[in-house]
């Protein structure tokens, strides 16, 4: 298989890549979006939960209460009953039941307070359970509908993946094995990126400058080679800057380094001509 072929289809199998690792991606993360609500949702029956066991704790209190009212009733009225039954009695008599009859009274009368303010707590408990399950209902009709929406979706970006993988087993047909494991890798950990081109010498991926006799074998478009900065696949592209570039595939960068340095030698030289003429001057006067 001719190099630019395999170039080809590498820069096709990137994109399949790309766009498979993508969906793979959304896949994995779909089912995290129902996350959020589900929590809600588990603070909400919590809540249920918390606040029914209240509501029963109260209920079963005003249960005692009541009992007490009406065991403090009873005495109140058979104490009644008791003064206004009797025809005759002595002082110390009338002063027991009397005390009764008060005792009765005043305890009937705390524990209809004590029956009334769990009344009320019960009402509150009872409004606050009855808003809760409606905000359970309503959460659960929105998560499960969400869920619908997911499990659609997700079943829509496995058909694509499916799709993907019957790309990328097409177009890979052919290539090394290895090389295609490690171009997966270097994808899946470069931003999409596997292959790049070089431009003046520069890696277009990490943007490095490449020695010059690597990139020439990359110039040449013999032979797979990998940046040994950023590992990504590389090829050879054309810049603008073309006799430039030409220049540093040729090997004229050294040749330019030469002649700068033999022009800082002149330049001394001048330098010390001038020093030495300057020196003479300042002897004869």
């Amino acid at each position: 298989m001719a190099m630019d072929e395999v170039f080809d289809k590498l820069r096709s199998l990137q994109d399949i890549l790309s766009k498979k690792i993508e969906l793979e991606q959304e896949i994995e993360e779909s089912p995290k979006i129902l996350t959020d609500q589900e929590e809600v949702l588990s603070r909400y029956k919590r809540n249920f939960i918390e606040e029914n066991q209240e509501y029963e704790k109260t209920r079963a209190t005003a249960g005692e209460f009541r009992n007490l009212l009406f065991e403090a009733e009873s005495s109140r009225e058979r104490a009644e009953r008791n003064i206004g039954s009797a025809e005759t009695f002595n002082m110390r008599e009338y002063e027991i039941l009397d005390k009764e009859r008060r005792d009765s009274a005043e305890k009937e009368q705390q524990y209809r307070k004590d029956v009334q303010r769990e009344e009320r707590v019960l009402s509150d408990l009872n409004e606050e359970i009855k808003r809760i399950t409606g905000l359970i209902e309503l959460q659960e009709a929105e998560l499960s509908e969400r869920r619908k929406r997911i499990d659609e979706d997700l079943s829509a970006k496995k058909s694509m993946l499916v799709e993907l993988e019957a790309q990328e087993k097409e177009i890979s047909s052919g290539l090394d094995e290895e090389m295609i494991f490690k171009f997966d890798r270097i994808i899946r950990h470069k931003m999409g990126k596997g292959i790049v081109a070089i431009k003046g010498g520069v890696c277009t991926g990490c943007y490095m400058i490449l020695p010059a006799q690597f990139a020439n074998r990359v110039h040449k478009g013999e032979e797979i080679l990998f940046c040994p900065y950023c590992s990504r696949i590389l090829f050879y592209e054309e810049s603008d800057q073309s006799i430039e570039e030409e220049d540093y595939f040729n090997g004229d960068t050294a040749s330019t380094l030469a002649d700068l340095e033999g022009l800082d030698e002149d330049e001394d030289e001048e330098e010390e001509e001038e020093e030495e003429e300057k020196v003479s001057m300042d002897f004869d006067e």
